[in-house]
């Protein structure tokens, strides 16, 4: 049997939810907690465990064919092998998260995990029911193709979920300066929830924030503006199934009254329309910048003055 990560923590992360809860009711953190939105996250998130077991199956066929033509014999036992699997896979999270946000079809299945206007260990929990149907998982094949065995992929996998559990919340303020600047922490992933224009699509990462910083989508979280949670258009409910499936039910919509621009509709960024009526993350940020510009011309001027 493989080593599960996930599953030998997941006492410590119903652990850590009671001791949050209980750590906001007593008014020693910051974070909040409404029943019905944890609930939901909670049902999401055994209802991915379920929707999980139904495409593992695929997922490890297909696994086990890559690695049946895998270029090289990697030895699970050598220390170099585990180090160059963390770097690989976490730039493979990288780059599969940046994904799911920037195109519409893949945001369809991770929108949910977005769709929480609370900040809190529960929302780590609100996961996708349909992340195995849009077949993210095709992005983490090349691993077995070089030849890093299934197992060994799948318990770093599992490794780097572990550790995105602990950085949702608000109870914690800030990290070292060092370890700001290599891992990714509440702080940096607080923005990367957050609906404010400055820090929509930012900070992507799973475990290392350098990916983010290497390729431009670095984002720290300021004082003088606090995050704000959910999605930029919430859903106001807590209904489970629009929460599972409102946004694939838009974008099916969509290519059926305007199935001239399908594409457009299925792989262009969130958002996107034919005719330019809605807001996508860039224009959402384009205007916000040509605000702060106004805003900051007066007070240029009166300096001048």
């Amino acid at each position: 049997m493989t080593f599960d990560p996930v599953t030998l923590a997941t006492p410590f992360f119903i652990l850590a939810i009671i001791l949050e809860v209980a750590l906001a009711r007593l008014g020693r953190t910051r974070t909040h907690y409404e029943t019905k939105d944890t609930a939901a996250s909670l049902i999401m998130g055994l209802g991915s465990t379920l929707a999980g077991l139904l495409v593992g199956g695929v997922v490890a066929v297909a696994t086990l064919y890559v690695y049946q033509h895998r270029l090289f014999d990697i030895p699970m036992t050598a220390v170099w092998a585990w180090i160059g699997l963390f770097l690989l896979e976490d730039l493979t999270y990288y780059w599969f998260h940046r994904l799911s946000h920037e195109r519409r079809f893949w945001w369809a299945a991770h929108v949910n995990h977005h769709s929480s206007q609370h900040y809190n260990l529960s929302t780590a929990l609100r996961q996708t029911w349909t992340g195995g149907v849009a077949g993210t998982w095709a992005l983490w094949l090349p691993l077995a193709f070089l030849g890093f065995p299934p197992a060994m992929i799948a318990i770093q996998k599992g490794i780097s979920l572990v550790y995105q559990f602990w950085i949702h919340t608000e109870a914690i303020g800030r990290m070292p300066r060092w370890f700001e600047a290599v891992f990714n922490t509440p702080s940096h992933h607080r923005v990367h929830h957050a609906r404010n224009p400055r820090y929509l699509d930012r900070n992507y990462a799973g475990i290392l924030i350098v990916w983010d910083k290497l390729f431009g989508t670095f984002q720290p979280e300021l004082d003088e503006e606090p995050c704000r949670y959910g999605i930029v258009k919430n859903l106001g409910d807590f209904n489970i199934l629009r929460v599972a499936f409102h946004e694939w039910a838009g974008m099916l919509a969509d290519v059926a009254r305007h199935p001239r621009h399908a594409l457009g509709y299925l792989f262009g960024p969130p958002g996107w329309s034919h005719d330019a009526s809605r807001e996508t993350s860039r224009t959402l940020r384009a205007q916000w910048q040509a605000e702060q510009a106004q805003q900051a011309e007066p007070a240029s001027r009166s300096k001048v003055a």
